[in-house]
Order: structure tokens, then C-alpha cells, then sequence
């Protein structure tokens, strides 16, 4: 059913439908009347393509993050999810555009072509070669993250380096004297990765602070990764007691990589860090984190995009989240033989 086919069952023309249907000009209301009628009773509702070209809108979000490579980490998808769903409750779509750069294909044809009304960015760098290009076009953009210069964007952040302070002091706390921080991968941190370098921030001033012995360690991410992380952890400084990561998706391979050594969690070993709350549950014993608002960090970056396109004059605004240490299972005292430095 189209709207020419509207427009003959009302009486009426195709452009006084479609002067109804948009309110780009004003129609008596009998005849508006008679057209309701007709589309009530035809179920009729208009594409996204006729409503696009009548309002000028698509109805449609961006959600623009990196490609994946091997895989998509528990926090990406976590992420996406969360995006995805709220906007439904605003009766948005979302299109994924798998881009990482301002150059990539997928990005410039999602600007260019105006697919979508504004976007949502993942995977923030502390220097984003698309936000730049998405503030320069003056396109209506929200960043899941924040770049070195966060006054003039839009974001929902997490406090990265408040958060990895708070674990390090949680260690320290518990008598642990010689700590690694398990990062995410080198190539991440080449590229200005804005969590692993406010993550890194915060151990290393929280583990001076504390007077602690303490090493960095990229990590790829994956479980094998993660075990052959802590292997290196433990060839390095033995003495190891405790580690923080921001790592989750080699979480795994570094329990295993423990269970090996014959280290007990937490009874020989103390592992935090800032992760997901159903990634910190899903390992034997459960992970004492700082757990990841996905969901809600994923909500309000829809909130503040809608709120944005709906006051295009308003000035940049941003949430920066810094949820407690969740107390679970894994951490505990250092061992009085290994947790010092005698």
C-alpha cells in the first residue's frame, strides 16, 4: 500500500497526503480527517525512506566502532547491546559501521550519504582522528570515552584512572608490596587507546603513592594471552603477590596461568581489576572489580545523542561514571612469606 493509493480512497491528491503525513503544509482538518481514516484502515505506515525524505530525518543511529579482527570482547558486545536497546525506546534503528579511522569507507559513506541522523562512537582514543572530523562536519555525534580534550565533545566516560587507583589502594590495603597491572594489547596503546592510558595513570600513581614494587604488562586479548602474561608476571618477580587488569577477555588465561603456577586465589595470589559484572562472576572465585556500567554507561549515551539532536544549540554535556569496588572472592591478605619486601 502507497500513498498514491491513499490518496485515492480519500479523494484527494498524492501531495495533500503527503502534506499530511509530513505537516510541511497545513491541511483542513476534515481532510486530515478523511486521510487518517483511510490509513487506520489500511494499516498503512510509511517506510523509512518516505519518512526520511519527508522530515528530513532517518529515525536512525550510528554506532561506530572498530573492526573486530579475531573477535569482540564481552564489554564491546556488552556495549552494543546496550546501545541497541535503548534506542528502541526512542524508536531509533541502529546501523553498525565497523570503522576505525576518518579515511575508512564505511565512515565517510556514513556521513557523506547521511544515513543516520547522529552517532554514537566506541572506542575512544585520547586523540580521535573521527571526532575531529565528526566536529569539524558538525555532526551530531556522542562518544563512549573521552579524548584528551573533553570539554568540547559529547561523552559518557568511565574513570579509568580513579577506578585502577581504587584497586591498587584495595591491594595495598590488604598488605600486598609488589603488584603488576595487565593492560590491554601494545598495539592499543600505540594508538592513544584512552582507557588503557588512564588505566595506566592510575596504577602507576596509586603504586607510588603506596610505595609498592610494581610492573606494566600489555596483554592481547585472549585467555592464552592472559596465561602467557602471568607466566612473565611471575618469571619477572616471583615475589608477585597481586595483579590489576583491565583486561577481560584474558581473564581467564590468567587464572589458568595461576592454577599452573599452583598459586590459590586469593590465598597466594590477588587478582582485581575493572571489568564487566558478568565477566568478574563468571570465574572461580569471583573477581572484586570495578565493574563496568555497560548497560547504563550504553543508555545514557542514547539519552544525551536524542537530547542533542532535539536542542542542537545546547551546549556539549557528559557523564563520567565511577562505580565502587565490588567485594567479591578474589582478593585477600598477602601471604606474610611472599607479600613483602624482606
Amino acid at each position: 500500500m502507497n500513498i498514491g493509493e491513499i490518496a485515492k480512497r480519500a479523494g484527494v491528491s498524492r501531495s495533500t497526503v503527503s502534506y499530511a503525513l509530513s505537516g510541511k503544509r497545513s491541511v483542513s482538518e476534515e481532510t486530515r480527517r478523511k486521510i487518517q481514516q483511510v490509513i487506520d484502515e489500511l494499516g498503512y505506515r510509511p517506510n523509512a525512506s518516505a519518512r526520511a525524505l519527508a522530515n528530513g530525518r532517518t529515525s536512525t543511529i550510528g554506532l561506530v566502532f572498530p573492526p573486530a579482527g579475531a573477535h569482540y570482547t564481552g564489554m564491546q558486545l556488552d556495549f552494543i547491546g546496550s546501545v541497541v536497546e535503548a534506542a528502541a525506546a526512542y524508536d531509533y534503528d541502529v546501523l553498525l559501521s565497523p570503522s576505525g579511522v576518518d579515511s575508512d569507507r564505511s565512515f565517510q559513506r556514513l556521513l557523506a550519504e547521511r544515513r543516520v541522523d547522529g552517532a554514537i562512537l566506541m572506542e575512544i582514543r585520547l586523540r580521535d582522528d573521527r571526532v575531529d572530523h565528526l566536529v569539524a562536519e558538525n555532526f551530531p555525534a556522542v562518544c563512549i570515552g573521552r579524548t584528551a580534550h573533553p570539554d568540547s565533545d559529547w561523552w559518557v566516560g568511565l574513570d579509568h584512572t580513579a577506578l585502577v587507583e581504587a584497586c591498587v589502594h584495595h591491594l595495598a590495603d590488604l598488605g600486598h608490596h609488589r603488584v603488576a597491572f595487565v593492560n590491554r594489547p601494545e598495539h592499543l596503546l600505540r594508538s592513544g587507546y584512552e582507557s588503557a592510558h588512564r588505566g595506566l595513570d592510575g596504577f602507576t600513581k596509586a603504586a607510588a603513592e603506596r610505595g609498592l614494587t610494581a610492573r606494566t604488562y600489555s596483554c592481547g586479548d585472549d585467555a592464552p594471552s592472559g596465561q602467557a602474561c602471568l607466566e612473565r608476571i611471575l618469571h619477572d618477580d616471583p615475589a608477585t603477590t597481586a595483579l590489576v587488569t583491565l583486561n577481560e577477555a584474558a581473564l581467564g588465561g590468567l587464572y589458568r596461568g595461576l592454577a599452573v603456577a599452583g598459586r590459590h586465589v586469593p590465598r597466594d595470589f590477588s587478582v582485581t581489576g575493572v571489568v564487566a559484572s558478568r565477566w568478574a562472576e563468571t570465574v572461580t572465585p569471583q573477581l572484586t572489580a570495578a565493574d563496568v556500567p555497560a548497560e547504563q554507561m550504553g543508555r545514557l549515551a542514547v539519552e544525551l545523542l536524542v537530547e542533542r539532536l532535539g536542542h542542537p544549540d545546547t551546549a556539549p554535556r557528559h557523564h563520567l561514571l565511577a562505580p565502587p569496588i565490588s567485594l567479591r572472592a578474589s582478593t585477600g591478605p598477602a601471604h606474610p612469606r611472599t607479600g613483602s619486601d624482606s
